[in-house]
């Protein structure tokens, strides 16, 4: 750039100094040097003008040719938009690439823009929803009406939220499963799937299991009415009374489990409701901590402390489940003479209720499998303190229909924290004094 102005500067002066010569001979220098300043200045705005007209035309062809710092500029001008082109065909192409490879995919995609409005969306995408070309720039809300997708398109932490599962418009027989991911400056990209089958044989799973669950109840029943008739009655040899009472036992941990195997079925398959019943929390936590001292038997100190008595708007026999299992399994977990603390508390995110103890604790890498149905940490241990391995899933699928999620702290031999967080919109505050008790000695 230094010597192109260098150049011109050259130049200019050579023009001048002609001039100027010229001028000295004609005895009028003045106006030949004028006249020289006037010739410069109107080439310099030719030049320009050229210039503008060929970016204003949209510099379709070449640039104009020209001499001098102008030619220069033309050039360099004309070497950029070649640039620019080269660039521009290379972005068609890989556009091109990525459509034909996203129109292969059975997964449907679509790309919103402007508030959740249609900018793109493979064929896939447009058979699942019934998408047409002249639906381009229209609301994605306007082709799912469903309102649970209407509320988890409006939800701030989209993102975080697990993918959603809704009929398909217009065939309620076919399942579709919708995620959200959004990127840039109100931008999203919407994944669509068709999880029909996977649907229909999670539901046969679900049934088989209800099915067996509820007539097992009746043999079930019958057996252990028998155990308890020879177990107290004289009728049995006494080399009988051990076989029996194991039986007992195993009738009961056998009834138990397909108990819980119910109620996971109906949490699984009955619809969620967001539940009318005000459910008072501190009522609730202190009748689960008399179920637990009652199950601990004096072997552990348990405490209770809320700092805020609430009610929580849900179903209360689901409540008082998910409530239960937490505290009955820091009770099974936790060695004799250990504590165990219940907390609720109450803040701008919600209410939260927590179970910490200083029992054995688990291992990070078990941590994200803890709700899976039958999942335990150490089976042994666990068929010895008589758990089913569903109380965890049941807490789960209760948190899920109350809108809440559940967080889980521990380390190996210091004790675990189990945390359930419900929002604010289930959450209704009473004028109630808080309470804090403690079971001394327990």
């Amino acid at each position: 750039m230094l010597d192109r102005s260098i150049g011109e500067f050259s130049r200019f002066v050579i023009i001048a100094l002609g001039c100027t010569i010229l001028g000295f001979t004609s005895d009028n220098w003045p106006l030949a040097l004028i006249a020289a300043l006037s010739c410069y200045l109107f080439s310099v705005l030719w030049q320009q003008h050229r210039f503008n007209r060929w970016l204003t035309n949209g510099r379709r062809g070449p640039a104009p040719t020209a001499f001098g710092i102008w030619g220069e500029i033309y050039d360099d001008f004309y070497r950029m938009q070649r640039r620019h082109r080269r660039e521009k065909q290379k972005l068609h192409a890989m556009l091109r690439r990525v459509q034909d490879s996203t129109s292969a995919l059975r997964e449907g995609i679509i790309a919103l823009e402007d508030g959740d409005n249609l900018a793109w969306w493979n064929p896939a995408a447009g058979e699942l929803l019934g998408l047409q070309a002249s639906d381009s720039g229209q609301s994605l809300v306007n082709f799912v009406r469903d309102p649970v997708f209407v509320d988890y398109m409006h939800s701030e932490n989209g993102n975080s939220r697990e993918p959603l599962t809704l009929p398909a418009p217009g065939n309620e027989a076919c399942m579709l499963q919708l995620e959200v991911t959004r990127y840039g400056q109100d931008e999203a990209l919407v994944i669509v799937r068709d999880i029909t089958r996977l649907h229909n044989l999670e539901q046969m799973r679900r049934d088989f299991v209800a099915n067996v669950s509820h007539e097992l109840r009746t043999p079930l029943t019958v057996i252990a009415g028998y155990l308890e008739t020879l177990q107290s009655s004289d009728m049995a040899p006494p080399a009988w009374k051990r076989p029996l009472t194991q039986m007992e036992e195993q009738a009961a941990r056998m009834t138990s489990l397909v108990n819980d195997l119910l109620l996971l079925a109906r949490l699984e398959t009955s619809e969620r409701k967001n539940g009318d019943m005000a459910v008072a929390v501190t009522e609730l936590i202190e009748r689960v901590a008399q179920e637990a001292r009652s199950f601990s038997g004096g072997r552990h100190h348990i405490e209770v402390q809320c700092d805020t008595n609430t009610s929580i708007s849900g179903d209360p026999g689901e409540l008082h489940s998910a409530f239960a299992n937490l505290v009955l399994n820091a009770v099974k977990y936790t060695p004799e003479k250990g504590e165990i603390h219940l907390r609720w508390r109450q803040d701008n995110q919600g209410g939260h209720f927590s179970v910490e103890d200083n029992g054995i604790g688990i291992d990070l890498i078990h941590i994200p499998r803890l709700t899976e149905r039958f999942y335990r940490v150490d089976p042994g241990r666990s068929r010895d303190s008589g758990g089913t391995g569903l109380g965890l899933a049941i807490v789960k699928h209760v948190l899920l229909r109350h809108n809440a999620e559940m967080g889980v702290e521990s380390t190996p031999g210091q004790g675990s924290l189990f945390t359930l967080h419900f929002p604010v919109g289930k959450l209704t505050s009473k004028a109630t004094p808080a309470v804090n008790s403690e079971a001394a000695g327990l």
